[in-house]
């Protein structure tokens, strides 16, 4: 009898799919930290806009309409979802003069990610572009490459308030440009684009027949008096224009994951169709969304608007992003854009001062030192490694404590 041969070993590697697939909001700095708190360290993590751990619960009556319809929600839904919180998002667009936006065009998802991810998997084929703002939320760029195209990223101006490039767009519109996208308000810089900027943006895409996909999820996260307008009440008839947003951050319900996305543009949805049928489909094949968290739409959407109390004067946002820019901007050779929406600061390390050549390096000895956890400015696409991000949830004095210390580690910080 033969003697059986040992199989010869190998490593099982990822797919090709994910090469160019990077997330660095939980990324390698995330299990360094993880890696403390299993040694009893403490660590502040200022790298997850996660309001929950700060002590910013959901709404009381949300929590209620969720644990009451709990008996009717063990069953599959519609792929779409929930007749009567599509309802309330159809209502919220019209209060927000979206127009065209029925109950067919509206489709709930296991938070705003997994509606990225399906956009991106329903539009593209192989070597197809989306242009994406630099910075950007890291998702949008993963979810390209993932859906097999490419994230083109199109600058934003810090000296402007961040607002859009519009010469580096047109500059990177190409043959196989499908797509661009908004972030607004932005995350991570926090810039909230006034009417004439979006429209700016809506009128490059028009010329060259792009779908405007628009990142609207901290739109109720707004500070000093200013407005955002939804990129679909902005845009003409023919235009087509995905929406998403949710419940995470405005309503303070992350583990939820309850998103939605919404396609605007009467005219355009005719041309559409097949894209819009693909999309019914992607939602189909994950049967639906999570049912329970649907049931907090329609209360979260009709109810009581909580967050005005977190971000009007005495709110605690607005406290927390305005010690935040206060210290960021009282480090020598740091300088912070004032937010004025989101949950974040987007601050610059000089580099005539810092000399920053590794960032991510940077949080990783910033961590290990003195036990705080950011993320690095190329996590979200920035060509530099001269900024970084931090989230502006902990509480006004443990920000002031944390901010102090960091401005302690860069007084002797040099690579």
């Amino acid at each position: 009898m033969d003697t059986p041969q040992p199989r010869e070993s190998h490593t099982l590697k990822k797919s090709h799919k994910l090469h160019n697939v990077c997330y660095d909001i939980r990324g390698p700095v995330l299990d360094h930290a993880k890696r403390l708190e299993e040694e009893g360290q403490r660590i502040l993590k200022l790298n997850i806009g996660n309001p929950a751990p700060f002590g910013f619960e959901a709404p009381e009556e949300i929590l209620q309409d969720v644990m009451r319809n709990l008996p009717t929600a063990q069953g599959y839904c519609d792929s779409k979802g929930l007749y009567s919180a599509r309802k309330a998002i159809m209502q919220e667009c019209q209060r927000k003069q979206i127009p065209g936006v029925g109950i067919e065009d509206i489709y709930i998802g296991n938070g705003v990610s997994e509606l990225i991810v399906m956009a991106m998997q329903a539009l593209l084929n192989d070597g197809d572009e989306v242009l994406i703002p630099a910075p950007d939320y890291p998702l949008w760029t993963a979810a390209a490459h993932l859906s097999g195209g490419h994230g083109v990223h199109y600058l934003c101006d810090e000296q402007a308030d961040w607002a859009p490039d519009m010469a580096d767009i047109r500059a990177k519109v190409t043959s196989r440009t499908r797509a661009i996208v908004i972030i607004n308000p932005n995350n991570p810089t926090g810039a909230v684009y006034p009417p004439e900027v979006v429209r700016e943006v809506l009128d490059i895409a028009q010329e060259h027949n792009l779908v405007v996909f628009s990142d609207e999820i901290y739109d109720k996260i707004l500070y000093d008096g200013v407005k955002h307008t939804a990129t679909g009440a902005l845009a003409d008839d023919d235009q087509l224009v995905i929406t998403m947003n949710g419940l995470s951050k405005s309503y303070r319900c992350a583990g939820f994951r309850s998103g939605w996305m919404t396609i605007s543009g009467t005219l355009a949805k005719q041309r559409a169709k097949d894209f819009i049928q693909g999309l019914t489909m992607l939602a189909s094949m994950r049967l639906c969304a999570n049912v329970p968290a649907q049931h907090a739409i329609q209360t979260a959407l009709g109810g009581y608007q909580s967050i005005n109390d977190l971000i009007l004067p005495g709110g605690r946002l607005l406290a927390q992003r305005d010690i935040t820019v206060e210290k960021l901007n009282a480090i020598p050779g740091v300088s912070c854009v004032t937010p004025k929406g989101a949950l974040y600061a987007f601050p610059r390390l000089d580099p005539k001062v810092f000399n920053i050549k590794d960032d991510q390096q940077l949080v990783l000895d910033l961590l290990l030192q003195e036990k705080i956890l950011l993320v690095q400015g190329t996590a979200f696409n920035w060509p530099e490694p001269d900024h970084v991000r931090i989230v502006t949830l902990p509480w006004a004095d443990q920000l002031g404590d944390a901010l102090d210390r960091f401005a302690n580690f860069l007084s002797r910080y040099r690579q």
